[in-house]
């Protein structure tokens, strides 16, 4: 009998559990809460390039700077240039070697990137050539000057001396140069007196230049007696053909 009811007891025990059991089984489970969403893309990083054709010119020339960036919402180029486009071209004439930093801004950061542009001077024109020097007989012409005579005579007046040594100063300086000496007459008289007297004149002058310092062998003489002679009827006239004038032979 007491057997009988423990196992009453046991009975009734798991009857309870079971339903206690069931009814924790019947609960609505809670709902699972949603996964947070994913954080939004990190904003793409700037880029940029900047670049110079030609890379090097001379003082005045000009080049061009192209460059081109990406993911940028702010771009400038310095020294000089300032505010740009994305994207572009700009030509720029320094007047020094430079160096241009472009700069690309946008959510994502920063970029920069540089071109040097060289800058030679300009080249120094070329010097100007001396002007040419005057001629030998350009020289023999300025500082040369006849010497005058009497009316058929051949000795050099006094106031000849002076042109005389001048002439002969000229001469000196220019030791490898040789001259003629020619005697020349008026008008008046016989050809063949006059070639002789512009012969006297002719020798009578190198006579002086030797006895002044000048090589005998650097002086020729010849007369024209009146060959060269103006038609003329007058003192003024006949004293420039009455003379003993000078000519460059070599130098």
């Amino acid at each position: 009998m007491r057997l009988d009811r423990n196992w009453k007891w046991l009975l009734v025990i798991a009857f309870v559990l079971s339903l206690m059991i069931a009814a924790g089984g019947c609960k609505k489970k809670p709902k699972a809460a949603p996964p947070p969403p994913p954080p939004p893309p990190a904003p793409a990083a700037p880029t940029a390039k900047i670049s110079v054709d030609p890379s090097t010119i001379t003082e005045g020339q000009s080049s061009t700077l192209s460059w081109n960036t990406t993911n940028a919402t702010d771009v400038s180029i310095e020294p000089g240039v300032g505010k740009v486009n994305l994207e572009g071209s700009q030509t720029v004439s320094p007047g020094s070697s430079t160096t241009y930093t472009i700069t690309a801004k946008g959510p994502g950061g920063t970029a920069t990137d540089t071109a040097r542009l060289g800058v030679g001077s300009k080249p120094s024109p070329p010097p100007t050539p001396p002007a040419p020097g005057p001629t030998a007989e350009e020289l023999v012409e300025r500082n040369v000057r006849k010497i005058l005579f009497d009316y058929d005579k051949a000795d050099i007046r006094p106031d000849q001396q002076s042109t005389l040594a001048n002439n002969a100063e000229f001469w000196k300086a220019h030791p490898t140069w040789r001259f003629s000496v020619e005697g020349n007459c008026d008008e008046r008289g016989s050809i063949e007196y006059n070639l002789a007297l512009g012969d006297r004149r002719a020798n009578a002058v190198k006579t002086a230049l030797v006895a002044a310092g000048i090589a005998a062998d650097r002086i020729r003489t010849i007369s024209y007696g009146k060959e060269k002679a103006h038609s003329c009827a007058d003192e003024g006239c006949w004293q420039q053909d009455r003379n003993a004038s000078f000519v460059l032979n070599q130098h």
